[in-house]
């Protein structure tokens, strides 16, 4: 790595999300000084209490409370940090109630923080963007083309996107033209993930376990015939701190992804590991996806992975020498995890 992380200081956002606290503690471990924002100071004793489980750096860790439409608050929190790490977006396990609720403080949150780390100096901000941001709002004739870095979801397509990933679309887009129409000498990189999964450290998960979890409560009668990319949590904060240190990484996307996995695939890999648990094996056709999503909100935003999509996962392995954990082990630390934490109801233990 190019940086010596001692004494530098690190505004990560979403500290007590699923990405933010693992990437939290890989920056300790590695001697950065990191100062979390969360929505309610009321949960930094619980999380400082998490993220001390995995790394003895935890002393180097600060909180601020901060909300995403608050602009005046970004000025405030960017004084003397090097690096900011943007990880906290709205993410909501079903449809929102409105879209502005997603593009709203995903667009400006992302703006007024980067205005900020422009006034005070920064070096770099890394915004975590989402493949989302990429593979989607798709013509059939660009969906026989392999997508990568160089492609962009057209957030105008409102029949192959969701309100997340027009959110995710609109905020970075935000994010590459604010650099272009300012003179500025702040960095920008940005980091592109499929669905993650991957161990929970606590209650408060990411929406992507639910793919796992689903599958081990029973809640899913049978399995859509969907694909999509996987990448362990672990694998997108390494990648998140590589594009942050490495002088190359400036300026450019970089998707992160270790394998496109099908939801069958995911059950026969729970199935060999807990062989007691009923998992379904069968694969439902399309229509009846849709039939069973309007019962079941999760599956509303992957009803879009029934279409085929070629991606490029290389360019971070291939530039950054970036090597993610597999997407077997995943899945598999996902699960043991979520059983840990008696996420799954009907778990006999």
């Amino acid at each position: 790595m190019n940086s010596t992380p001692e004494h530098k200081r690190v505004l990560l956002t979403g500290v007590t999300g699923f990405l933010g606290s693992h990437t939290a503690i890989q920056l300790l471990q590695k001697g950065y000084h990191v100062l979390g924002t969360l929505r309610d100071m009321d949960r930094a004793d619980s999380i400082r209490n998490t993220i001390g489980k995995y790394t003895t750096n935890s002393d180097n860790l600060t909180f601020a409370e901060a909300d995403l439409l608050d602009r005046n608050i970004w000025r405030e929190l960017t004084k003397n940090m090097d690096f900011v790490q943007h990880i906290a977006s709205p993410f909501p396990a079903g449809l929102p109630k409105s879209e502005s609720d997603l593009l709203l403080p995903a667009r400006s949150g992302t703006l007024d923080i980067m205005e900020a780390a422009t006034l005070n100096g920064v070096k770099r901000i890394v915004v975590t963007s989402s493949i989302g941001a990429i593979a989607y709002g798709k013509s059939s004739q660009e969906l026989k083309q392999t997508l990568d870095e160089n492609s962009w979801t057209d957030e105008n397509n409102l029949k192959d996107t969701t309100a997340y990933y027009r959110s995710k679309t609109i905020a970075e887009k935000a994010a590459w033209d604010y650099l272009k129409n300012n003179d500025t000498g702040l960095e920008l990189s940005t980091v592109c993930p499929g669905a993650i999964l991957g161990p929970i450290l606590e209650n408060d998960f990411g929406t992507s376990a639910n793919i796992v979890i689903s599958l081990l409560n029973g809640s899913l009668p049978a399995l859509p015939k969907i694909r999509f990319d996987v990448v362990d949590v672990r694998s997108v904060a390494d990648l998140l701190i590589r594009v942050m240190e490495m002088p190359k990484a400036a300026g450019n996307r970089y998707i992160a992804a270790s394998a496109r996995m099908s939801f069958k695939d995911i059950a026969i890999m729970l199935k060999q590991t807990y062989p007691e648990i009923k998992i379904p094996r069968y694969e439902m056709p399309g229509m009846f996806t849709r039939l069973l999503s309007l019962f079941q909100p999760l599956l509303k935003p992957v009803l879009l992975e029934t279409v085929q999509r070629r991606v490029d996962l290389n360019k971070a392995k291939r530039e950054l020498q970036w090597m993610p954990i597999s997407a077997a082990h995943a899945v598999i630390s996902c699960a043991e995890s979520a059983i840990k934490h008696k996420l799954i109801a009907s778990w006999k233990n």
